[in-house]
């Protein structure tokens, strides 16, 4: 037996003692994550709100009875 098992066989029990399986946290990583993404989707709301701002175009006109078109 190394050295490094037997320092694991030593350790490993202490750790099961304090873990709490009923306890999951996502943690710095999750909250860094999903910051990112909501920081990218706001960004892409404020373009697209910027896009579609600058949109214009102009409607067809309006058909006049006897051009030869008919309407459902």
């Amino acid at each position: 037996m190394s050295a490094t098992q037997a320092a694991l066989n030593e350790l490993l029990p202490l750790a099961g003692d304090t873990f709490d399986k009923d306890k999951v946290t996502p943690g710095i990583l999750g909250f860094l994550v999903f910051a990112a993404l909501a920081l990218g989707v706001w960004g892409l709301m404020k373009s697209m709100s910027r896009h579609m701002g600058r949109v214009d175009f102009k409607e067809a006109p309006e058909p006049t009875p006897g051009d030869g078109t008919r309407t459902p």
